[in-house]
């Protein structure tokens, strides 16, 4: 737990200032103007006190016990601080102070050292070169940070890696007058750490929605397994920057150049059902939302106006994300012609018309309330001068604490005139969201519509095929370890496939020219030949494979000229393989992910690959809905069902060869890299007919 962290009954200032400009002044400063509950003890061997209050010389002097420290110190003397903490019983440390791993050698070295001391007395450290924690609650104020807004009570936690972002998060809620419950942005992290703070979150009753930024994990795998048990109880909005950063990874495979720069972030999102946003604003945004609306049960919104333009910018945007506008039932129609103005609109927008008061707009929101085709509802609110706003919005408040349907608003006014900030003021208490535009509103909603999605999607449990001969793919993994051999030969790519019921064009692996002419003999002709060789990577560039042979002949002489042509890189192997034309080619293949194991791609294979770049990944063990998703998400899926009377492929066979692959990667883990490049796909079956194993 870390209630000594976010919930302190007494906090030391270390390295409390009476400089009004420094760190150590300033917390000090905001935890008095934030009116935090609990005695503060400035530490300051020098001033008698500091902002008003009596300081100390040592934490030894400090009369009661103190649950919080802040070390606002020179780097060099931040060891034997904690060490002092740890004498003190003091449980958790905010260490703002830099200087440490983030600085070099030396630095690295301090960490290393208070957080020896730190492990040996059980206290939590958090940073450090970080701003601190708020919590909010009206108990207790916790202003542990030194930046400048004041947040509301409210029920978003915002936990953010780059305290500037943090920041900006937190002064947009504040613009938006939306509350926040916790914030924390941890520097270094060199102790506690993301994930443990999203779980605090998630446990913390009074936090109804997270906001995390980041820039990636240190350790992916803690991150995706505690945030996958939080998001399935509380909506997660997230921001990764860095999302167009290209080819950072130096990988021979056409996987690892793909798969760019931290992809794997991005696809924990997906895999736990956090929500992704792109920008800062929107993401804010939508947080208001999420503050205090329930989950859309599907995608139908019913709209309320009292003005035309809006609604159809508000449409357009709402089926944009997803969301339908249904027709509404002869019943609800029926009932609107009791409530309405004659000259409104009874269709979906129902258009209440600009004078409409708040027996028109409730009228509205009863019937969508009640009709069963729709499962949320949005408002444009113009504040028409000649109408009672402050009834518009009391009516529009009363239906929102049902609470049975989500509501967003776009409130459009003018907020000079302080009638109709009353009426804003009605809205903002009775917990309606509201935004100044249709576009912004709408983006909201569809907001909540994707989560709903996210926690309605079971992606189920991954396939375990039966006849795998795990033991003979491991063997020969081991041997070609002992061997000292990274990258697998033709042959034994070929068996660790066959091993695991992945089907292959017949094959045989050759020496010379003779023993090809007997293997394709063997196999029937037209064949391939490929050149087997582990310093040559991309064998087609090389002039290493030769298609559509289609008598001994052929394959004599293409195997001699790769011998006089290719002999140079080393010992040759010759990889005879059935020939199969007039099949869609695709690519499978997967790269190993520090911390979390395989990231697996799919998509358009052959020779076009690396030029459309049109491939998806997921994270291994993929299940079976999670591999028809990689089918219909790339650009070229209507090619797998066919074009032009060409025939579709058999997409079911694909969908069973990603999961073959994805538990061949579960269990060998010792892959660091895998291509299957070409796959051919037919209407009734697919082939690997190329392939490279890197361990």
């Amino acid at each position: 737990m870390l209630d000594a962290l976010f919930k302190p009954r007494a906090i030391a200032i270390v390295g409390a200032s009476v400089k009004e400009l420094s760190i150590g002044n300033v917390i000090i400063r905001n935890l008095q103007k934030y009116g935090y509950t609990g005695p503060i003890y400035p530490l300051n061997p020098n001033a008698p006190e500091v902002c008003g209050l009596k300081a100390y010389k040592t934490l030894d002097e400090i009369p009661g016990p103190v649950d919080l420290a802040h070390v606002i110190i020179p780097a060099p003397m931040v060891p034997q601080a904690i060490l002092e903490c740890g004498k003190k019983g003091i449980k958790a440390v905010i260490i703002n102070s830099a200087g440490f791993s983030e600085m070099g050698e030396e630095g690295a070295r301090l960490q290393a050292e208070f957080l020896a001391i730190a492990k040996e007395y059980g206290i939590r450290l958090f940073g450090p070169n970080c701003q601190g924690i708020i919590n909010s609650d009206p108990a207790l104020k916790a202003y542990c940070n030194f930046t400048f807004t004041y947040p509301e009570p409210g029920h978003i936690s915002v936990v953010a890696l780059s305290g500037g972002v943090g920041a900006l998060i937190m002064q947009a809620l504040a613009d938006l007058g939306i509350g926040q419950r916790l914030y924390a942005s941890n520097g270094n992290a060199c102790d506690v750490s993301i994930p443990e703070i999203v779980r605090y979150y998630g446990d913390d009753a009074e936090t109804r929605a997270i906001i995390l930024y980041t820039e990636g994990f240190s350790n992916p795998r803690e991150f995706l397994e505690t945030a996958r048990e939080i998001a399935a109880r509380k909506p997660i909005l997230a921001m990764k920057a860095g999302r167009t950063e290209q080819g950072a990874k130096a990988a021979s495979s056409h996987t690892g150049s793909l798969a760019g720069v931290d992809i794997a972030t991005e696809l924990i999102f997906e895999k736990i059902g956090i929500l992704p946003f792109a920008d800062e604003g929107e993401m804010v945004r939508a947080a208001m939302a999420f503050s205090s609306q329930p989950i859309p049960t599907g995608n139908r919104v019913g709209i309320i106006t009292n003005t035309g333009g809006p609604a159809v910018i508000a449409t357009d945007v709402l089926v944009a994300c997803g969301l339908d506008v249904p027709k509404l039932s002869e019943k609800s129609i029926e009932t609107l012609k009791t409530t309405q103005f004659p000259e409104a609109a009874l269709e979906n927008p129902i258009d209440v018309v600009a004078t409409a008061g708040g027996p028109q707009f409730r009228g509205a929101l009863d019937v969508l309330i009640e009709e069963d085709g729709v499962d949320s509802i949005f408002i444009n609110f113009v504040t028409a001068p000649f109408t009672d706003t402050h009834e518009v919005a009391r009516q529009i408040v009363e239906v929102n604490k049902l609470a049975r349907k989500p509501i967003v608003c776009n409130f459009m006014t003018d907020l000079s005139q302080e009638r109709f900030q009353i009426t804003m003021r009605i809205l903002k208490e009775g917990g309606v969201p509201f935004y100044a535009n249709p576009s912004d509103a709408a983006k909201s909603l569809g907001a909540l519509h994707k989560f709903g999605q996210l926690k309605r999607r079971d992606i189920g449990q991954p396939t375990r095929f039966a006849g795998i001969d795990t033991a003979k793919a491991a063997s020969i993994i081991e041997k070609a370890r002992q061997e000292g051999r990274s990258v697998l030969s033709a042959s034994d790519v070929y068996t660790i496939f066959e091993a695991y019921g992945i089907p292959v064009a017949g094959w045989a692996v050759t020496a010379n020219a003779a023993e090809a002419v007997r293997a394709a003999d063997r196999i029937g002709y037209p064949v391939v030949v490929k050149v087997d060789c582990e310093e040559i990577d991309h064998k087609s560039d090389m002039g290493g494979v030769a298609i559509n042979l289609r008598d001994a002949e052929a394959v004599r002489s293409t195997v001699e000229d790769m011998q006089a042509r290719l002999g140079k890189f080393g010992t040759l192997r010759f990889f005879v393989q059935k020939f199969l034309p007039g099949g869609r080619e695709l690519i499978i293949g997967a790269a190993a992910e520090r911390e979390l194991g395989h990231l697996v791609m799919f998509g358009l294979g052959g020779i076009y690959v690396e030029v459309l770049k049109d491939v998806v990944f997921k994270i291994a063990p993929v299940t079976h809905l999670e591999a028809g998703e990689m089918l219909a998400s790339i650009k070229t899926a209507a090619l797998l069902d066919g074009v032009r009377g060409e025939p579709g492929v058999d997409k079911e066979a694909i969908i069973n060869l990603i999961q073959r692959v994805s538990q061949l990667l579960t269990d060998l883990p010792m892959i660091q890299e895998m291509d299957m490049n070409p796959i051919m796909a037919f209407a009734d079956g697919v082939f690997a007919v190329d392939g490279r194993i890197r361990i």
